[in-house]
């Protein structure tokens, strides 16, 4: 179970030998490297690490770029992503309409460490170039989670923890769910455990604060790391970190959202008291927070994939804000293991792992002590054996890469060759990623009164009903504006404005 007392290991009763195998307890405090110990662990070599991230950014990267190549992606995402992006190398405010003609989304989520991908987006305007960063912040996370475990427990256990992060559900979930914030906080958190595994207590504070730059709800997470700092003896830093990890996340959440919201409020709120239009309390809430078999199945994954030695360490309560939301919200695409929600949990846990391992050496009960040798190649094992139902695994199939040439793919392409650079594009999931950098892009059915110059749609998107007459569909959704097929190819349909342009477009400032 987890422990959180000072050694970090089992305690023999008085006047009782240590079991056979296994030796006193020498480190110091909190179950951390010794000295002797440590010019050891700051010999581990990086490079074999650099080179199985380098390994791990391609196949994340490979499979983002498939998807993208064969219009895939899975939601709105990752064109909303690219717009803020595209902003902020602009210099202007993160505007993205998307979400609505106009919509600032800082008033949706708190993510404004998002901008630092402006550099890169200067030299490839891409929504690629999005994916390839988070390719790299989740490799990042492999190097730190690797690197540190071989630190910690030596042999191949570097090897083990990199091959069963890497190929982790979490991570391979993220990876096909294209590019989120999140990304960033993945790097940040497996910097923060090491620091705390290696007791370098200053480093962990620093390295938690541009969490709460990261995603609003974070803030807890850097609150729970100041609880560890107090725990583990930094009583002045723990408390200062956990008052500003509160105060971050209150104001965050009370403050800054709102005042850029239009709405004027945090609408997630609504994810945790309301069930579709019926509201529902927070005592209920809580008591429905594992009234899921997919909760319950999520939870043991979450904790199955580090042989259960996660258990074992105090790290482990670095999950619990996220996974506190997730339980509490009524949204059921929260509570399972598909899209990103739990990448960021992932460095946490093979990191919680290692220490697990570390401490359960020296436990003076054989059976656990017997069972930490062999936990690290049980965790790679299991993370090898589901990728064979995760989607790294589609790397492997034919179809994955002559999709990306398929009349489907063709005929998408030609419909974006109609769509002229510069005009304002109201379209679904299908096209949009591939519109956004160059062009104005509004979701569709998302921007009345706005007359877009283009209305293109996808005919086999997934609609409620079939879309039997395009042309009449566009000035539906338009009735200031009327509409004529420009270009139909396959499931493709464009359709352009044939009247004026509004004299004002809701969320457009005439210069």
């Amino acid at each position: 179970m987890l422990e959180l007392n000072k050694s970090g290991t089992d305690r023999t009763e008085p006047g009782r030998l240590p079991a056979q195998g296994t030796r006193p307890d020498t480190r110091p405090a909190d179950g951390s490297p010794d000295r002797a110990a440590a010019p050891a662990a700051e010999r581990v070599p990086l490079g074999p690490y650099l080179i199985a991230g380098a390994i791990l950014c391609g196949l994340y990267f490979l499979y983002s770029y498939l998807q993208y190549a064969r219009f895939g992606s899975p939601s709105w995402d990752l064109g909303i992503f690219e717009q803020e992006v595209r902003a902020y190398a602009d210099f202007r405010a993160p505007v993205v309409d998307i979400k609505g003609p106009g919509y600032l989304i800082l008033g949706d989520h708190f993510s404004p460490i998002v901008a630092l991908l402006a550099p890169l987006y200067w030299l490839w305007p891409s929504a690629e170039s999005l994916l390839f960063a988070q390719a790299a912040f989740f490799a990042l996370g492999a190097v730190i989670v690797g690197r540190t475990t071989q630190q910690l427990l030596g042999g191949r256990s570097g090897l083990c923890a990199t091959v069963a992060y890497g190929l982790s559900w979490g991570i391979q979930e993220a990876v096909k769910s294209d590019f989120h914030e999140i990304a960033f906080a993945v790097p940040l958190l497996a910097l923060v455990c090491r620091a705390l595994l290696l007791k370098r207590y200053t480093a962990a504070l620093l390295w938690s604060l541009p969490l709460v730059l990261v995603k609003e709800d974070l803030g807890a997470t850097v609150a729970v790391v100041g609880f560890l700092l107090f725990v583990y003896g930094r009583r002045l830093q723990g408390a200062l970190l956990a008052a500003f990890g509160v105060v971050a996340f209150v104001v965050t959440l009370v403050v800054l959202i709102p005042a850029a919201s239009s709405a004027g409020t945090y609408d997630y709120w609504q994810k945790i008291d309301k069930n579709g239009e019926q509201d529902v309390s927070m005592l209920d809430s809580v008591l429905g927070a594992l009234n899921s078999a997919v909760k319950i199945e999520m939870l043991v994954f979450l904790i199955g994939i580090t042989a259960f030695m996660a258990l074992r360490s105090p790290l482990t309560l670095l999950i619990i804000p996220t996974l506190g939301w997730r339980l509490l919200s009524q949204d059921s695409n929260h509570w399972g293991m598909v899209w990103h929600y739990s990448a960021i949990l992932m460095p946490v846990l093979f990191l919680a792992m290692a220490d697990g391992v570390r401490r359960s050496r020296a436990s003076d009960r054989p059976w656990l002590s017997s069972y930490a040798k062999v936990a690290l190649p049980v965790a790679a094992a299991v993370a090898v054996a589901m990728t064979q139902h995760l989607p790294l695994r589609d790397l492997l199939r034919p179809h994955t890469y002559s999709a990306v040439g398929d009349a489907r793919s063709e005929a998408a392409r030609a419909a974006m060759r109609a769509i002229p650079v510069g005009a304002r594009v109201e379209t679904d999931i299908t096209l949009m990623a591939h519109l956004t950098s160059d062009r104005t892009v509004y979701w569709i059915g998302g921007a009345p009164g706005t007359a877009p110059d283009i209305v293109a749609i996808n005919l086999d998107f997934g609609w409620s009903r079939p879309i039997q007459d395009p042309v009449a569909y566009a000035q539906q959704l338009h009735p200031e504006a009327r509409y004529r097929l420009k270009h139909r190819g396959g499931s493709f349909v464009v359709m352009e404005r044939t009247t004026p342009e509004p004299a004002e477009i809701p969320g457009v400032r005439k210069g």
